[in-house]
């Protein structure tokens, strides 16, 4: 028999790479989406079985790009499981930052996970799967200096969870929602380098636990680090955690 088939968007590198060793470990088949074939290699040399495993390219910010994904996806009949993860981040003030980049982020962090979901869900709900949204604590709070990605986030966290209720009983759906990791967004988005550290979380741990809750769903925010930030988002005053952020993200 064919064994079951994970998604994961966004696996040339970061959480995605670690969700790719992880889940092959659980012994799931992998599709492997991202858009740099050199990462992708990376990637599937951090396997055990690369042979397994199919590697899809795909512009998930076109709309051709996400047309053809989606069908190609669509004919998977044993995928169990889809992972949420591509995602993408612009340091810098919304003013001074061109429009087209700001919209991707918006794009790739929060449409992309709604249109690619809803195209298979019948094929998730038929098999009993489960979806991972990877969201983020920044989706917790507004962040001077990059507004349009913890909007993205936040839009994400709302929507993963309302479904999360929506689909009890048919597909198991986990929010997670990491905060600082070294992953190498902060390199990607272009946000300069900032003293701390305290609350950073290693990808292993944050993939382990979201994995955790794969028997029932849930929302999750992995780690005592990652927990600790996310009260104190939630008990600083909205005026003063903005001043903070500001100050920190170098606004």
């Amino acid at each position: 028999m064919a064994r079951s088939c994970v998604l994961i968007t966004g696996a040339t590198g970061g959480l995605g790479r670690e969700f790719a060793c992880q889940l092959e470990e659980r012994g799931f088949d992998l599709i492997l989406h991202g858009r740099d074939r050199a990462r992708m290699r990376m990637t599937l040399d951090a396997l055990h079985y690369p042979e397994r495993h199919t590697c899809v390219y795909a512009d998930l910010t076109s709309d051709p790009g996400m047309e053809s994904f989606i069908e190609e996806i669509k004919k998977q009949r044993t995928l169990a499981g889809l992972v949420n993860n591509a995602g993408s981040g612009i340091w810098g003030a919304f003013e001074r930052r061109e429009i087209k980049p700001q919209l991707e982020v918006l794009h790739i962090n929060l449409l992309a996970p709604v249109d690619i979901t809803h195209a298979l869900l019948p094929v998730l709900i038929h098999n009993r799967g489960f979806v991972i949204n990877v969201s983020s604590l920044a989706g917790e709070i507004p962040l001077p200096s990059m507004s349009t990605y913890a909007a993205a986030k936040a839009g994400l966290s709302y929507w993963s969870e309302a479904l999360r209720m929506e689909l009890a009983g048919k597909v198991r759906v986990i929010t997670l929602v990491p905060g600082p990791s070294p992953t190498g967004f902060r390199e990607v988005s272009g946000m300069p380098e900032r003293p701390g550290g305290t609350f950073r979380t290693e990808a292993s741990l944050i993939v382990r636990q979201a994995l955790n809750h794969l028997d029932h769903g849930g929302y999750c925010v992995p780690g005592i680090r990652h927990k600790l930030l996310y009260l104190l988002q939630k008990a600083v005053p909205r005026g003063l955690a903005l001043r903070v952020m500001a100050r920190y993200l170098g606004h």
